[in-house]
């Protein structure tokens, strides 16, 4: 089955395409090379002029979060707790969150009966609307020892509609 021959054949052909990478590569090389790293200089064919305004790009901050919930509406709040419901209840039960009814205002770990990760005592005393918006927009970022899983609500008019939302079911 194999003899001599067959084998010459294989190991021919193995070191030929070997040889026809390593002479592309150098061919490829020798074309296209650029300079740098081996003495060689070139100056540069053109520049293109960019005047500096001393002044690095800022992105454009939208509104504060105080003027969007002075006029946040508490229909469209009812709405987007509809991402709240899976884990949190506004009856007075705690489900895998604690309840939510009372929040605004209410201090935090607060809710008898709930067991809180600790995390977030670190960085709030007092859910104040603001520190409700701050947690809500990422809150593993604002409270990396959390327990919370939601991703997070990343529109500051969802913010304060669902804060006006839970700030008229009060508890």
């Amino acid at each position: 089955m194999f003899d001599t021959m067959t084998l010459t054949k294989i190991v021919g052909g193995f070191c030929g395409s070997l040889l026809v990478f390593l002479l592309g590569g150098w061919a490829a090389e020798a074309i296209y090379h650029v300079g740098g790293g081996h003495g060689d200089e070139h100056a540069q064919a053109y520049t293109i002029p960019v005047e500096d305004s001393g002044e690095g790009e800022v992105e454009e901050e939208g509104p504060a979060f105080e003027e969007v919930f002075a006029s946040a509406d508490a229909g469209a709040g009812e709405r987007v707790f509809g991402k709240c419901r899976a884990c949190h209840n506004i009856d007075g039960s705690n489900a895998t969150g604690p309840h939510l009814d009372g929040v605004v205002d209410r201090e935090v770990g607060a809710v008898a009966g709930f067991n809180y990760s600790g995390a977030l005592s670190e960085h709030f005393d007092v859910w104040t609307p603001e520190n409700l918006s701050t947690f809500l927009q990422n809150p593993r970022g604002t409270a990396s020892g959390t327990t919370m899983s939601f991703a997070g609500l990343s529109s500051i008019e969802d913010r304060a509609n669902v804060i006006a939302y839970l700030q008229s079911v009060g508890g």
